[in-house]
């Protein structure tokens, strides 16, 4: 397990991860929740995502202890490319969601979310203790389909015709990510 000051930040080979700052939400990082090609997988609401909305949510997960959002930011120039949620955390089964929204679309399409989410693994499983980490995504979201299997993860099913695009039933695909620590019976889980 890192120490509280290596939690703060987790450095990666093109980028880092670290607990993002309510003043870095700024108009440029509320038009990714406006972008509806970024939005069309990230929320099952579909309702708009406000400062007030990130801020509350933010604050109330470091309050619970089961929601901690991160920046994602290049190293090169520091910029802020993106977030990363773990949580909600449910802290009797050492489970977790792990969610990433590259929003800055210059960096799409450049393995930058494979890094994010193999960051967000060690983020969850050395920081925060974290057994498993789950998630799920729209059958035709294939873009994070093949950024979380490369990061780790492998597809454990699928839920037939979970999600309603306009009239059509789509499968939500269903991957989880396994800590090493206390899965050791077989020497990489992930595969």
């Amino acid at each position: 397990m890192m120490n509280k000051s290596e939690k703060n930040k987790i450095i990666g080979k093109r980028i880092y991860l670290k607990k993002l700052d309510f003043n870095e939400i700024d108009s440029r990082v509320l038009d990714w929740f406006e972008n509806s090609d970024l939005m069309k997988y990230y929320t099952n609401s579909k309702r708009k995502i406000t400062k007030l909305d990130l801020e509350k949510s933010i604050k109330q997960g470091e309050l619970n202890e089961n929601n901690y959002t991160y920046g994602i930011y290049t190293l090169e120039k520091n910029v802020l490319i993106g977030t990363i949620k773990l949580g909600p955390i449910n802290l009797a089964h050492k489970i977790s969601d792990l969610v990433v929204l590259l929003g800055d679309t210059d960096y799409h399409g450049k393995g930058y979310s494979v890094e994010a989410i193999e960051l967000g693994n060690k983020l969850a499983f050395e920081v925060y203790d974290i057994r498993k980490l789950f998630g799920g995504m729209y059958e035709s979201n294939i873009a994070s389909i093949k950024a979380y299997t490369r990061a780790g993860w492998v597809i454990e099913g699928r839920l037939k015709g979970h999600y309603l695009e306009g009239e059509m039933a789509l499968d939500r695909v269903l991957v989880g990510c396994f800590n090493p620590k206390y899965f050791p019976f077989k020497k990489n889980l992930n595969d």
